[in-house]
């Protein structure tokens, strides 16, 4: 399954799809959104993974969310974007995967959940997140995501 036709292909096997959750929610101040800390590299990425047999690609971001941030919430079905990033594998060879990112707004987080030791996570405003983030295309994802909320707050 391919998201974005607008994203350079050259290299991407197309067996290296993921599929990840831009984990977001309400706050008195504005919306906010999820960082975490890849385990490897210590990057701010959102929660991702590859799928998963059985799974449609929102759900696996659901379960994404919850084993590496502890978030509980509704995701939508409806992919809102993609992004590519480096990714070095276990045998030294680098991939370029594309991640379909799911929109799942935050009911509640867990104290205990399955990668809690392994991660940092932090919440920030889009625009702050995009900053962080070195993947220049979850970046623009993010702006993408600020400008929707902005839209949505003048109606």
């Amino acid at each position: 399954m391919r998201f974005e036709q607008n994203i350079d292909m050259t290299g991407v096997r197309p067996d290296l799809d993921q599929y990840g959750a831009l984990c977001f929610r309400g706050t008195l101040d504005g919306p906010e959104v999820l960082l975490i800390t890849t385990r490897e590299t210590k990057r701010w990425m959102i929660p991702k993974g590859w799928p998963i047999s059985g799974l449609k690609p929102s759900k696996v971001a659901e379960r994404e969310a919850w084993e590496e941030a502890g978030v509980v919430g509704r995701v939508k079905k409806k992919s809102f974007g993609s992004f590519i990033y480096d990714k070095v594998l276990n045998d030294g060879s680098e991939v370029r995967p594309i991640v379909g990112v799911f929109l799942l707004e935050v009911r509640r987080m867990r104290k205990r959940f399955p990668e809690m030791a392994e991660r940092d996570a932090v919440w920030l405003k889009p625009t702050d997140a995009a900053r962080r983030v070195e993947e220049p295309d979850l970046g623009r994802l993010l702006q993408k995501f600020a400008r929707m909320i902005e839209r949505a707050a003048r109606r």
